[in-house]
């Protein structure tokens, strides 16, 4: 017997799909913390960058809400995925610290602070940095001049990012808030939530949930999110659970059987994305959002921030004094231009409410 060919999906039935679980075809009811949930965290180095995310995928998301979840530790800022941080549930936190902890492991030898503490008790270092963030939450400057004098011949600054490294680190608030912020005082996820993280956590649940906010996806779209190898058996083992597809280059994708999959042709307002968003880093190959030719921001990284057209990426924007400033990839119709402003026009009245309001758009 034959077995039939996988049905290809268009770059363009992918994108919809996307948008689709990513509350970016239309904004979701849900609440915050189901929305964190859902999407497994939002990466997070820029602090105010996850409250735009929340803004441009929930309806009336107010910045208060979010800044509660990480006051009452409910939320947290740790560093996970692809070794970044990440905004994520404190349930989560304690397993997926632990479930990427290779991701820091294979990295950290071939950082200039893996050479530079080179020969050190690492063992030693971690005891010694998580006896003091622990009393004390502190910055890796802090922490330094308390790791200096007890191993006086290696650098301390190696040996503090040995610790961010190999503990599971979380940058407690005010960091992070909308409000105020301050500098990253960090401190051990099991101290700040009382529990421990997870021994064995299940990987193959992580890519249940990753497929529901991300699919259809490849074994490498996984790994590109989230910094694992090696996915293709957890994928293989999830296959009689999962339905399969095939992108326009012959990849295999997989998804939920259940997951929405929108026509193709569905219309997708304008959005307006943050410095960095899972939406653009979670695929090895990124044409369901990025489109065929994807185009670099400036070398002075201004132009950043990226706005939607249609669902696909079209262009960069930055927020000034009330003046928010869009610069598109190329030519934008005049309906499409319309929709852009008065969704940026909405942004402004988020980011900026006190100021006065324009939207420039320049060639």
């Amino acid at each position: 017997m034959v077995k039939a060919a996988a049905p290809v999906l268009s770059p363009r039935a992918l994108n919809r799909a996307l948008l689709a679980r990513q509350m970016l075809l239309e904004r979701s009811p849900m609440a915050t913390a189901d929305a964190i949930g859902h999407l497994v965290g939002l990466q997070a180095q820029v602090p105010t960058d996850p409250y735009i995310g929340l803004w441009s995928r929930l309806q009336d998301f107010r910045p208060q809400s979010l800044e509660q979840l990480l006051v009452d530790r409910k939320a947290v800022r740790i560093a996970a995925m692809r070794g970044t941080i990440h905004l994520m549930l404190a349930a989560d936190a304690l397993q997926l610290r632990t479930l990427t902890q290779p991701v820091f492991d294979r990295a950290f030898p071939h950082t200039p602070f893996g050479k530079g503490s080179k020969g050190v008790d690492a063992a030693a270092v971690v005891r010694a940095a998580r006896a003091a963030v622990e009393a004390n939450a502190m910055t890796l400057v802090e922490l330094r001049k308390i790791l200096a004098p007890r191993f006086p011949e290696f650098d301390a600054a190696h040996l503090s990012y040995l610790f961010h490294y190999a503990a599971p680190l979380v940058q407690v608030p005010p960091r992070g808030l909308w409000s105020k912020s301050s500098a990253p005082k960090v401190t051990t996820v099991e101290h700040w939530l009382g529990k421990p993280v997870a021994k064995r956590p299940a990987v193959d649940k992580i890519v249940l949930r990753y497929l529901a906010a991300f699919g259809p996806a490849s074994a490498m779209d996984a790994q590109s999110w989230s910094g694992l190898t090696k996915l293709g058996p957890v994928f293989e083992k999830l296959r009689p659970r999962l339905v399969t597809f095939a992108d326009d280059g012959g990849r295999e994708l997989f998804d939920l059987p259940e997951a929405s999959r929108p026509d193709a042709d569905t219309p997708a307002p304008p959005r307006f994305l943050p410095v960095y968003d899972n939406l653009t880093l979670g695929f090895a190959n990124r044409d369901r959002i990025a489109g065929a030719k994807p185009r670099k921001p400036p070398a002075d990284n201004v132009w950043v921030k990226s706005f939607t057209v249609d669902g696909f990426i079209a262009g960069f924007w930055k927020e000034a004094g009330g003046t928010l400033t869009l610069e598109p990839f190329g030519a934008v119709s005049k309906k499409q231009t319309s929709a852009l402003v008065a969704e940026g026009r909405r942004l402004l009245a988020f980011l900026a409410p006190d100021e006065k309001h324009e939207v420039a758009i320049v060639a």
